[in-house]
């Protein structure tokens, strides 16, 4: 009994050897392709997706919770996604050059920059009047 014990896991073994030795080799893994650089044509085409234009303008809505301001210059009236950044120090009245882009019909702000509103001929009068006293 023992000796036909003995044989049959010695046909087990080797059948189990002989199969596994019988398949087909795997190929070793392919090395890993090297990432390929950036294509310098993508960026320039975001680029020019994402123009960056200027507005100048008066604002005439500040959104703190939208976070939103609405500029109305000459030519047309905009709102304007804005951070909280940027959005600080603007009121209403204020005049404004914001550079914007615009992306799926919505515009963002780059930058708000406040400009110090043009002085009136009058005004200009009266201040140079102040110098020459102050000169005096």
């Amino acid at each position: 009994m023992k000796k036909i014990l003995a044989v049959v896991m010695a046909l087990v073994f080797a059948l189990t050897v002989t199969a596994a030795f019988a398949q087909p080799q795997a190929k070793p893994a392919e090395p890993a392709k090297k990432a390929e650089p950036a294509k310098p044509a993508e960026p320039a085409k975001k680029a020019a997706k994402e123009k960056v234009k200027s507005i100048t303008g008066e604002v005439t809505a500040v959104d703190t919770v939208g976070k939103t301001i609405t500029v109305k210059s000459k030519k047309q009236e905009l709102t304007i996604a804005v951070t909280d950044e940027q959005i600080k120090d603007v009121k209403a009245g204020d005049k404004v050059v914001v550079k914007y882009t615009e992306k799926d019909g919505k515009a963002t702000a780059k930058s708000v920059k406040k400009v110090a509103a043009k002085a009136k001929k009058g005004e200009k009068k009266v201040k140079k009047e102040k110098k020459e006293e102050k000169a005096e």
